[in-house]
């Protein structure tokens, strides 16, 4: 199979391709270079061929004997959403179901679409499914719930959408970021020796590690096309729901000589535990191999390994609105968030 990932740049694309390759499929990518300088380790041994190219700016002639799309090239996570929350909606929304048009005229049969548990925002009642309604609280999550919306019409005989709605994401990657919530709690563990929590951590958070996430993807592309065609799956483990706090003593306690302390109840309200029957049922091949024990003792041993420093954990490459900031600052790109001339 020919796969069209984007994003092959970022801290999942990075992952995604060389699963893919392994199991003999042909890999082309696209990244428009945003997070290129986020570097973090040599992890990966194959690499895709990438096009450097805004998702915007994606032709048809680009997308000729593609047989899928794997397409998870957006502004990511929320703050970065409220930087320019009209970008957001150009290139998470008006970006991503242009894409999907496009593969759908080129006669590209499959398209995997990373959504986000964040769809669901606050949840009090349960657990929620697929077929909870959606509540988002910001422009990120809510341009996830548009494309969804308005690319399920377009499935037919010929064209197979999927989407993946991932829990939070943790565990090392090459693209490495420290924006997302164990990861960044490690790396405060690592180079302070301390946990300080500005909330009471009483939120719940699904998790799921960035290789169960390529996991699940790699399961979907192989997949009979009648068992994910059109299809919503949130992506992760119902065990691997956490209440913030929890998520802090595990990560506490895996690095010696943590302290961890807790503050009042925060101002983010976002609270959610998901259900992931649904993928651990019926999609061949899909468990997580990963929780957040095991995540937090690969990125201390990866820490100890590359011997990192405070200066690399606070480095704008692994931050994204650290690093859009500067890309702006430096007028790097223009008020469109194109690479300026």
């Amino acid at each position: 199979m020919k796969i069209l990932v984007t994003g092959t740049e970022g801290y999942l694309g990075s992952l995604l391709p060389p699963l893919l390759i392994e199991r003999g499929h042909e890999v082309i990518g696209v990244d428009t270079g945003f997070y290129k300088v986020g570097w973090l380790y040599n992890g990966t041994q194959i690499t895709a061929k990438t096009l450097n190219k805004d998702i915007r700016h994606i032709t048809l002639e680009d997308l000729q004997g593609v047989d899928a799309i794997v397409h998870m090239a957006e502004l990511s996570n929320d703050p970065t959403g409220q930087l320019a929350p009209h970008i957001t909606y150009e290139i998470n929304h008006n970006g991503s179901v242009r894409l999907a048009k496009l593969a759908k005229e080129a006669g590209v049969r499959r398209f995997v679409y990373m959504s986000s548990c964040s769809v669901y925002g606050v949840a009090t009642e349960g657990d929620v499914t697929e077929e909870s309604p959606v509540n988002p609280q910001t422009a990120y999550a809510e341009c996830k719930t548009l494309v969804e919306r308005d690319v399920k019409p377009l499935a037919d005989d010929d064209f197979s959408p999927t989407f993946m709605r991932n829990a939070t994401a943790f565990g090392a990657s090459p693209r490495m970021r420290f924006d997302i919530v164990l990861n960044n709690l490690a790396g405060l563990a690592w180079t302070t020796k301390e946990i300080k929590m500005i909330s009471d951590g009483t939120p719940w958070r699904p998790l799921v590690h960035a290789l169960d996430i390529c996991k699940a993807i790699v399961c979907t592309l192989e997949a009979p096309r009648d068992i994910v065609h059109n299809q919503i799956f949130n992506v992760g483990d119902t065990s691997n729901n956490y209440r913030v706090k929890e998520i802090a003593e595990i990560i506490a306690g895996i690095f010696p000589g943590c302290k961890l302390s807790f503050g009042d109840q925060g101002a983010d309200n976002r609270s959610y535990r998901v259900s992931f029957e649904k993928i651990n049922t019926i999609l061949p091949g899909f468990k997580c191999d990963w929780n957040a024990q095991r995540g937090g003792q690969q990125l201390y041993d990866l820490f100890s390994q590359i011997d990192m420093t405070e200066e690399v954990f606070l480095h704008r490459g692994f931050t994204r609105l650290k690093q859009l900031e500067y890309l702006i600052r430096t007028q790097q790109i223009d008020k469109d968030f194109f690479w300026s001339k």
